[in-house]
């Protein structure tokens, strides 16, 4: 793991190894999308980690798919996580919001407006959404017009800009797991007959000009952008020309010169390794279903030179200091992922403090 170790530059950011900590929705925003008030430590704890990534932040109302989840587009959001990036910055860590907009994937009931979910075709992903009421089937969503999809682009431009003046290093897109962009994407989610449905390039054009539109607000050394070939989530089907698709993809925003490319790799090596080929800049690869003694396999083989680490940082928010002891980790409890405050979220034990109890 010795290259894991080594120092690599993010943007205008350098980075102390080559761990980040992943995006992953935990649900403990305040009612109206403003960060929780544990969610400053709880970042800040795992400052260790070097590049944090953030939960996904909705950059509008039609953009919250979960409840509970945090928003990045009104002065009470920024402010709130302006007190997140300042603990983190002050624990030494470097911190990227993710913007997440869920599209198809919400329901109702979870959204400030309670207004019919959109999409960029009116399909429904025929799964089930939680809600205050339970799970519940999520309804066809309301198609975007032409107009709606320039104000969505804009929405997205507004929260990247509210993410750099609440304190963030930069922004993630959130092009993958089957939300809003992905949805542009997917073969069966997208049946547009305009310029943004049907061909390759239609199909990726969506994803292209909110990057565009964001690069030029924040600079590209602050945008990185995230995609997962081959996922099913939200029941996203990318067909045939998928890899295709994604290696187009890959291809217009290397051109933009972004600060890194997040890649959830469920398997297509070839595809992978096409896009390592094309891509130039830092490349986070997260490889579902990876055991611990294979962390560093990617960077050691030139696929990768970030590894993003999900629940294994959500259980071990001192990761760093027992990987390079050899330490055990704390087991993750799933039942705490979402929504129940501190439990499960900040009381995780580093090993300073778990030595304190046994001494």
């Amino acid at each position: 793991m010795e290259k894991l170790w080594s120092k690599i530059k993010i943007g205008n950011q350098e980075l102390p190894h080559r761990l980040a900590m992943a995006p992953m929705t935990r649900s403990r925003a305040q009612e109206d999308g403003t960060p929780g008030e544990l969610a400053s430590l709880y970042y800040a704890q795992r400052a260790s980690m070097g590049l944090l990534i953030t939960e996904g932040a909705q950059p509008s109302d039609d953009g919250q798919g979960y409840l509970w989840s945090p928003g990045i587009y009104t002065e009470q959001h920024i402010e709130g996580w302006k007190q997140v990036t300042d603990a983190v910055h002050e624990a030494g860590g470097i911190i990227y919001i993710q913007l997440m907009h869920a599209g198809r994937m919400s329901h109702p009931d979870n959204t400030p407006h309670h207004r019919q979910p959109v999409a960029p075709s009116a399909i429904a992903p025929g799964v089930e959404m939680f809600t205050a009421k339970g799970m519940q089937d999520i309804p066809v969503p309301r198609e975007l017009s032409q107009e709606d999809i320039q104000a969505t682009i804009a929405d997205f431009r507004k929260a990247a800009a509210s993410a750099i003046q609440a304190g963030a290093d930069g922004v993630e897109i959130h092009g993958a797991n089957g939300y809003l962009i992905n949805q542009f994407i997917g073969e069966n989610s997208n049946t547009r007959t305009d310029e943004y449905g049907g061909s390759i390039e239609n199909r990726a054009r969506f994803a292209i000009e909110v990057t565009k539109a964001i690069v030029d607000e924040i600079g590209a050394e602050r945008t990185g952008f995230r995609i997962s070939p081959g996922t099913p989530l939200g029941g996203i089907q990318d067909g045939e020309q998928g890899p295709e698709l994604y290696l187009y993809l890959v291809k217009e925003l290397a051109a933009l010169d972004l600060a890194y490319l997040h890649v959830m790799h469920l398997g297509n090596e070839q595809l992978l390794q096409d896009i390592r080929s094309i891509w130039t800049n830092p490349l986070l690869v997260n490889r579902a279903g990876r055991a611990l003694e294979d962390l560093s396999i990617d960077i050691d083989d030139g696929l990768a030179d970030v590894v993003p680490v999900g629940v294994w940082s959500l259980a071990n928010p001192d990761l760093v200091e027992r990987l390079k002891k050899g330490a055990p980790l704390n087991e993750a409890d799933p039942t705490t992922f979402f929504g129940l405050g501190s439990k499960g979220y900040t009381d995780y034990p580093t090993l300073e403090e778990l030595e304190s109890l046994d001494r």
